[in-house]
């Protein structure tokens, strides 16, 4: 098998960290850990979350443009779930002139005035056909969680979080691809899951939903196979074929109805590709970094990994397959 390497990694913002996990400074060259990382990685598709570009905390490295060089991208898009400044304790300091989505790529590399912003990247060595991107409004309230470098919970309000989906040339045809980084709020997190589902429903099967979901377990793969089975389009295509079987059956048996039970095909639900601890980076005991699929079979699906790195409280999560 001729296999990619799908990776996806939530980078804390390329923040370096210790053996124990504890932060440390960024060095003179503040993009040189996370270009090093990716690298490493030498994935040909990667979907990345708490992307910085232009912020003043991580060096103001557009660090989707360090990624995809490192990388050797072909293609990227950096959608940007908010424009604005970290405010310790408080979430964000956003732009009120930048409410809409905003989406970067290549063209937009030499914007060295660009504003700080944060959010979601895809980056492919694949040709790709179709792009798109949305975001999603923060749950109106936050939850008390473990911060690097402090002690005890601190109360964090939710972000808005950004989507991207790109519809790539595979050597077995076209296949959909999504990254997305969901809110930490439980059922928040399950409802947007869910819209991605139905947002990409029109592109091209297979599909492939990266990201960190702040769900584990079997809930993305169960959130996934639920919204489906809820999708309009396919349950009205269903009852097309169904009909068209129907009267093409009428038409041989000359006009005379006769019961037929016929078998009905298995379902191939959503699964996922690799199930391995990644958080917290230093001593992985949860999964919240998922590749999700359907369309794909499990023989095309090779090794996974989720290997240590200098940069983030995360681990990626890179999977080989047969696409």
């Amino acid at each position: 098998m001729s296999q990619l390497r799908i990776a996806t990694f939530n980078l804390l913002h390329g923040q370096p960290l210790a053996a124990d996990g504890a932060p440390l400074p960024y060095p003179a060259e503040p993009a040189a850990p996370l270009g090093d990382a990716i690298a490493e990685l030498d994935a040909d598709v990667l979907a990345l979350q708490e992307v910085d570009r232009h912020q003043e905390r991580s060096g103001l490295v557009d660090q989707a443009a360090v990624a995809a060089k490192a990388m050797g991208a072909a293609d990227w898009r950096f959608a940007a779930a908010l424009h604005g400044r970290p405010a310790p304790l408080a979430g964000w300091l956003t732009d009120p002139a930048m409410t809409s989505l905003q989406v970067y790529g290549p063209a937009e590399v030499d914007t060295a005035t660009g504003l700080p912003s944060y959010g979601t990247a895809l980056l492919t060595r694949l040709p790709v056909r179709h792009w798109r991107a949305r975001r999603f409004a923060p749950a109106p309230f936050g939850l008390p969680l473990r911060v690097a470098g402090r002690r005890g919970l601190t109360p964090v309000p939710d972000e808005p979080r950004a989507a991207l989906a790109a519809v790539l040339e595979g050597r077995h045809g076209p296949f959909t691809v999504v990254a997305a980084h969901l809110s930490f709020v439980p059922g928040w997190n399950v409802s947007q899951l869910a819209a991605i589902r139905r947002w990409i429903a029109d592109l091209p099967r297979p599909y492939l939903v990266l990201g960190d979901f702040n769900l584990i377990g079997a809930v993305p793969r169960t959130v996934l196979g639920g919204a489906a089975a809820l999708d309009r389009t396919t349950a009205r295509d269903r009852v097309r074929e169904a009909r068209a079987a129907r009267r093409t059956r009428l038409e041989q048996d000359g006009g005379r109805r006769r019961r037929v039970r016929e078998p009905r095909p298995r379902p191939q639900g959503w699964y996922d590709l690799a199930r391995t601890p990644t958080y917290p980076s230093h001593k992985p005991a949860v999964q919240f970094d998922h590749v999700l699929a359907v369309g794909v079979p499990r023989t095309a699906v090779g090794p996974a990994a989720a290997p240590r790195t200098t940069v983030s409280d995360h681990r990626p999560l890179v999977v080989e397959v047969d696409l």
